[in-house]
């Protein structure tokens, strides 16, 4: 018996080990920071609209998909149990069970059941379950049942001498353990025993299932016990020796039939319908903890676990599956492939391999040590592209048969012969099989460059190289050198770009699409199909993968996993897109692969280890957005939450709102992103965030409408969650301001009347008298520009005369000249020549003319009048004579110029200037021309 039991230690330990290694679903963990909240976590329940509700040390837990929020306990104790019937929450904690109401504002609040029914509690009672049959809710504490009838509110109560220690709901039945007692059925709300067997007796119950049409009771530390008329057996299953060994704490049964059964600290084991062990998870391979409080299944099948230390959400239907390498043991898979049994991954760190239905670990091939290119199956032989070569791999074992340098990729040229074409870092190589081994044929010669992505198609090779484009080589019927190459000048070159052959037909991938061959146009052209599989906005790589056998082409871009299919009803082939979460591993970019399995599986490499997808497994979902809260701020009064069930009427101060939203979705690889609008001020839908939630700061008065939808990895919502409201005009433009401001406006129109009228009264007068100014200095300007237009009239007019006097004098002193010189020339003649006598008699006379004198002082008058007038009042004394030489002297003559005008010598001249000084009593030093012209 000790022997049994240390081999069945020792399987339970190496199934543990084992299972470590094997494919898990995605694990979500919510640690104590993210919700909120206490560590410990004791029941999970979840409402009609999908929130999930967790009973945690601190208080009520609710989650609606993107935000968690605590609603303190009503007593401050621990919440130990949450059922959630007809969208009423009811919990259970120490002396206190109740029930919690979702408020027209949204909030839940709560309300004591305990408190209106009067209950009177034992010392410490508390309430680890809860569940409702028809119109009964029972709270079990350790020490009694509690059965409430919601339609007369009342209560009665099932005692107990020992331990309930959990109670169950089978069939519509309620069963209960009593401690060394046995298991109980409630009918007529009385306790009736069902079974006082040992086992019942000497072991703890994790839970009571229907399994076809008999109990099946599960005990912590010895399994699981069918009871029947005949009695209680030990249910035969697979796992009947491993599973009790972890102590089973909380067990349920799924819809599909099978278990879960969680620990008290290894975690959980799925078992199937039959007993069966189909994965084991804890803490090593994604718990956050290993100690199980409660297991619920969500109306998604999603399993949630409340833990010792944070809550899990497993998504057990996932179409995910992940092997993670956590050690790096394996390093990041750059190919696979399934061959005779065995599943291979080729890596960083060279190739390994198991049996492809085994779940114990991979185990590494010796001599491949180093970067492994590609696997490739052709001729039911695999062949391993690596770093140091190609080798040929059966099982465990690797043989290299062409030892050139760096084999990216190895495609047939002729299957029949055996004769295959190999892509190197510097060029193209034919290898065949002699004898039953594969050699190094012959390198093609003309062309270096390192062959990646290739294909052959109508006796060309088609190369992408993607720092350099795409190349055609035409090469020579043996396939021993190149003939032609040519470089594709229409398409261009991108980083991870490739070259495929899909349907007998080439294609070339970049980030400006896909393009197809056409044979007739020698040249690439977009295909409109194959087009969709990416846009530039999502364009990571353009690397294509074919599965032949499945007659599927894949690609990878940022958010979506894409492949196209044979259409089942046209030849038109159809694209699918599979969302890729950002949280999902990712394979390095330009090195992304995928294999097919089995079973509609496929598997995809990552950096740590890979991922298995099971196409069977996405179904089209339909999902909700729902408005969680709609809260209006102000500066002063603070945060005040909204009732969502009617249109908004807010004041104008409230003028900032803030919208949250959620979708009830808990897949870990479907990302949710939300979009809105707010109709009144932007109209145009918001770009997709992963925000739920959005504030609108001091929005303007007026009528909106705010839009909010989701869109759950590629598919959008069903329904656009909506609310309407309105901001108040503010009290500046109200109706009452309004009429204020028309009176305002009228009384100030009249005043302002009245002061215009008086102003513009002043002001016309002010006009009337400047203008009168005006006239009167305009008048004076007129008789001023008058009076110079007279005194410029006057000024010609002297000037008129000066040229007149000057005329006039300058005539009479040549005339006189001329006179003087013809007088003098006469008596020089003869002087008793008697004609001759009278003639200078007749220029005596000339000479002494008082004519010309009468006109030179006319003209002298007019050029300066009153000259004369003046220095006779000055010096009375002075004679005709006297005044005629002042005349001259005004005139500014020399007393050569005035001899001829006074018929004398230029001497008498001087002896009259000085005459005329003495007259004057002028002194000498004084000029007499000055004295004379200042006059």
């Amino acid at each position: 018996m000790k022997k049994l039991f240390c081999l069945t230690t020792l399987l339970f330990f190496l199934c543990s080990f084992v299972l470590v290694a094997q494919e898990m679903p995605p694990i979500d963990v919510y640690t104590p920071k993210s919700y909120g909240a206490e560590n410990q976590n004791w029941s999970i329940a979840q409402s009609k609209d999908k929130y999930i509700y967790v009973g945690n040390n601190k208080g009520l837990l609710e989650f609606n998909g993107a935000n968690w929020r605590l609603y303190p306990s009503p007593n401050e104790t621990i919440i130990r149990s949450v059922s959630v019937f007809d969208d009423v929450i009811y919990t259970g904690c120490s002396k206190e069970f109740g029930y919690w109401k979702r408020n027209k504002f949204g909030d839940l609040f709560y309300t004591s059941l305990s408190q209106k029914l009067q209950i009177d509690f034992l010392e410490e009672e508390e309430f680890w379950n809860i569940i409702n049959l028809d119109d009964y809710i029972l709270f079990q504490s350790l020490e009694r049942i509690y059965i409430y009838n919601k339609n007369d509110v009342s209560y009665s109560v099932i005692d107990s001498d020992t331990t309930i220690y959990k109670m169950f709901k089978v069939n519509g039945s309620i069963y209960f353990q009593q401690t060394k007692d046995g298991l109980y059925k409630i009918e007529n709300g009385k306790s009736k025993v069902i079974s006082n067997h040992t086992v019942l007796q000497n072991n703890l119950l994790v839970n009571v299932f229907n399994h076809k049409g008999k109990l099946l009771i599960e005990t912590e530390n010895t399994g699981f016990y069918v009871l029947d008329n005949k009695g209680l057996e030990q249910w035969d299953i697979p796992a009947r020796k491993l599973v009790p060994e972890s102590g089973v704490y909380r067990s349920t049964k799924l819809r599909d039939g099978s278990f879960v059964l969680g620990t008290r600290s290894n975690g959980i084991f799925h078992l199937t319908e039959d007993g069966e062990i189909n994965y084991h998870i804890n803490i090593i391979n994604g718990l956050s903890n290993n100690t199980i409080h409660a297991i619920f299944e969500d109306a998604e099948n999603n399993i949630w676990l409340a833990l010792d230390n944070g809550i899990n959400c497993i998504n057990i239907k996932s179409p995910f599956r992940i092997y993670n390498d956590k050690e790096g043991k394996i390093g990041t898979v750059y190919a696979s492939a399934v061959y005779n049994n065995y599943l291979y991954l080729g890596t960083n760190q060279g190739l390994y391999c198991k049996p492809i239905n085994a779940n114990g670990e991979f185990e590494f091939i010796e001599g491949t040590q180093g970067p492994v290119r590609c696997l490739v199956e052709l001729n039911d032989t695999l062949f391993c592209g690596h770093d140091t070569g190609t080798f040929l791999i059966d099982k465990n074992t690797a043989d290299l048969v062409v030892d050139v340098q760096g084999t990216w990729n190895i495609v047939p040229i002729d299957s029949s012969k055996n004769v295959l074409l190999q892509g190197n870092y510097d060029g193209l190589n034919v290898i065949v099989k002699v004898n039953g081994k594969w050699i190094l044929r012959n390198k093609i010669e003309g062309f270096d460059i390192s062959s990646k992505f290739f294909e052959i198609y109508k006796d060309n090779i088609f190369v992408s190289h993607e720092s350099k484009g795409i190349y055609k080589i035409k090469v020579d019927k043996d396939f021993t050198k190149a003939t032609e190459i040519i470089k594709d000048s229409i398409v261009g070159k991108g980083l991870n770009s490739s070259v495929i052959k899909y349907n007998n037909s080439i294609f070339y991938a970049y980030k400006e699409g896909v393009f197809k061959y056409h044979p007739e146009k020698e040249q690439f052209v977009v295909d409109s199909v194959l087009n969709s599989l990416y846009s530039k906005d999502e364009y990571t790589s353009g690397k294509l993968i074919s599965d032949k056998e499945n007659n599927i082409l894949w690609s990878f871009s940022k958010k979506n996993l894409s492949y196209v299919s044979p259409g089942k009803l046209s030849s038109v082939p159809r694209v699918k897109k599979i969302a890729l979460s950002t949280a999902l591993p990712k394979g390095l970019t330009g090195y992304e692969n995928i294999s097919y399995l089995q079973n509609n599986k496929h598997l995809m490499g990552t950096s740590t280890g890979y991922l298995v997808l099971d196409l069977d497994q996405i179904k089209e979902k339909v999902y909700s957005i729902s408005i969680n809260s709609i809260t209006k701020s102000d500066v002063k009064d603070g945060l005040q939450v909204v009732d969502k069930q009617i249109k908004g009427d807010f004041e104008n101060k409230d003028n900032n709102i803030e919208f949250t939203y959620s979708v009830a979705e808990f897949n870990k690889y479907l990302d949710t992103e939300y979009q809105y609008q707010l109709n009144g001020i932007y109209p145009e839908w918001s770009d997709w965030s992963a925000n739920s939630s959005i504030l609108f700061k001091n929005l303007p008065y007026g009528d909106y409408v705010f839009n909010v939808r989701a869109k759950v990895g590629n598919r959008i919502t069903n329904n656009t969650a909506t609310y309407s409201f309105s901001i108040e005009r503010p009290w500046v433009v109200s109706n009452t301001a309004i009429i204020i401001y028309v009176v305002l406006f009228l009384l100030i129109t009249s005043l302002m009347h009245n002061v215009y009228k008086r102003y513009y009264r002043k002001q016309r007068e002010k006009l009337m008298q400047k203008s009168a100014r005006d006239l009167e200095l305009k008048e004076l300007e007129n008789q001023q520009q008058l009076m110079r237009f007279n005194n410029e009239k006057l000024r010609q007019d002297i000037e008129s005369k000066n040229r007149e006097l000057g005329i006039s004098t300058m005539s009479l002193i040549k005339k006189n000249e001329f006179l003087n010189n013809l007088k003098k020339e006469l008596k020089n003649v003869s002087d008793n020549d008697k004609n001759l006598n009278s003639v200078i008699r007749i220029i005596d006379k000339n000479l002494n003319n008082t004519d010309d004198w009468n006109v030179f002082e006319e003209a002298f008058n007019n050029a300066d009048k009153d000259f004369l007038k003046k220095i006779k009042a000055i010096h009375p004394s002075l004679t005709s004579n006297d005044l005629r030489l002042c005349a001259y002297l005004r005139l500014n003559l020399s007393s050569k110029e005035i001899a001829p005008l006074l018929n004398i010598s230029p001497r008498s001249v001087e002896v009259k200037r000085y005459r005329l000084r003495k007259k004057m009593d002028l002194p000498h030093e004084s000029s007499l021309t000055n004295y004379i012209l200042e006059i």
